[in-house]
C-alpha cells in the first residue's frame, strides 16, 4: 500500500515510460514521464476495463483518493 511518504519519493521513470504503484482494490498512483502524478481507479462495466482518474497528487491526498475510490466501488 501506498504512504505519502512514498508517494513524494516517487520520481520520473528514466525510461520515458510512466509507471503505475498500486494501492488496494483497483487504486493507483500514475507517475508520468514527466513527473506528474495521478490518482486513477481501475474497475469493469458490460465486461469492458474502465479507468477513473481522481485527481493530481497534491491536490487530492491519499486519503481523499482512497475515499473517492470506495465510493467509485459502492456505485
Amino acid at each position: 500500500m501506498l504512504t505519502d511518504l512514498k508517494i513524494k519519493k516517487l520520481k520520473a521513470s528514466e525510461d520515458g515510460k510512466g509507471k503505475k504503484y498500486n494501492d488496494s482494490s483497483g487504486l493507483y498512483l500514475y507517475v508520468s514521464p514527466a513527473g506528474g502524478k495521478v490518482f486513477r481507479f481501475d474497475y469493469s462495466f458490460g465486461g469492458k476495463r474502465k479507468t477513473l482518474t481522481i485527481g493530481k497528487y497534491p491536490i487530492v491526498s491519499l486519503g481523499e483518493a482512497r475515499d473517492a475510490a470506495f465510493e467509485a466501488r459502492k456505485s
